[in-house]
């Protein structure tokens, strides 16, 4: 089967061809001026194997209810402003998550009691982590 793609690098527009043999694939680029077309040669190497994947030190998610508030972005818990038992309103700030060198405040989907917090300062956070429970 054969691909065309048009790729532009450094502002040269390159129109490459690409055809599938089997379990190795070969590569024509053509420049835009219709210079002689060069072939790259396919790598051998089998891609590496996926490393596994570390288990969290989060708490389980069988002990987290499915209301529970969750990160929205990966990053790091740089301030805790609420506790546990403390009441909350709606839209009120209750923690700070550093995502790419910003602060992101997360404030209270809901006005209620904080029930529990699933994270500490300094924690890294996965997006969909369980942040804080209010009820």
């Amino acid at each position: 089967m054969l691909r065309k793609f048009k790729i532009t690098i450094n502002g040269e527009t390159y129109l490459v061809e690409m055809e599938e043999l089997g379990d190795q694939a070969s590569q024509t680029a053509v420049s835009q001026s219709t210079s002689a077309p060069t072939t790259m040669a396919t790598p051998t190497t089998p891609p590496a194997e996926p490393a596994a994947v570390a288990q969290s030190a989060q708490v389980p998610t069988a002990a987290v209810p499915a209301t529970a508030m969750t990160a929205p972005m990966p990053g790091v818990i740089i301030k805790l402003l609420v506790t546990p038992g403390e009441t909350v309103q709606e839209n009120q700030p209750l923690l700070v998550l550093e995502a790419m060198k910003m602060e992101n405040e997360i404030v209270a989907n809901k006005a209620g009691t904080v029930d529990q917090l699933f994270v500490s300062k300094n924690d890294s956070v996965n997006a969909g982590d369980p942040l804080i429970q209010i009820s």
